[in-house]
């Protein structure tokens, strides 16, 4: 039986994921998890390093595109063999995001994403979430 597609993740930030540790980094790591992988479009892991646009809208009706890419270069003579979500600097950098924050990213009815955070001092952690790992969650909404 496949696994329901979750209409929400969390994230809890980072200081690699935010850049406050000062280096680069090709986005925010998205661990092998199949349940978190399932909120994503499928990618076409035949291609090298295959890649979703997605489109994301703020609470307040802001765009914000970013790219879900699976790095699967170890299978074509590279190193690499993960998936990231990118092109997220702009959004963190505008919010002023920082490490222990949570990133919340949902789906609605007509697949529309929309993405949310809530600061460390704000973030609760209901009894109505599955802990998958350490930073990321399947929310149900």
């Amino acid at each position: 039986m496949p696994l329901e597609r979750p209409k929400a993740i969390t994230k809890h930030l980072s200081r690699n994921d935010t850049g406050e540790t000062g280096g680069h980094q090709a986005g925010i790591l998205v661990p092998r998890d199949a349940h978190i992988l399932s909120f994503f479009p499928p990618l076409d892991r035949s291609q090298k390093n295959p890649r979703h646009k997605l489109v994301f809208r703020d609470p307040l009706d802001g765009r914000w595109e970013f790219s879900f890419i699976y790095y699967n270069n170890k299978y074509f003579g590279g190193t690499r063999d993960e998936y990231r979500l990118t092109c997220m600097t702009p959004f963190l950098r505008e919010h002023n995001l920082r490490a222990g924050d949570n990133l919340t990213l949902s789906r609605d009815g007509d697949n529309r994403f929309h993405i949310s955070y809530h600061r460390q001092n704000d973030a609760e952690d209901g009894d109505d979430t599955l802990k998958l790992g350490t930073l990321w969650k399947v929310v149900e909404i």
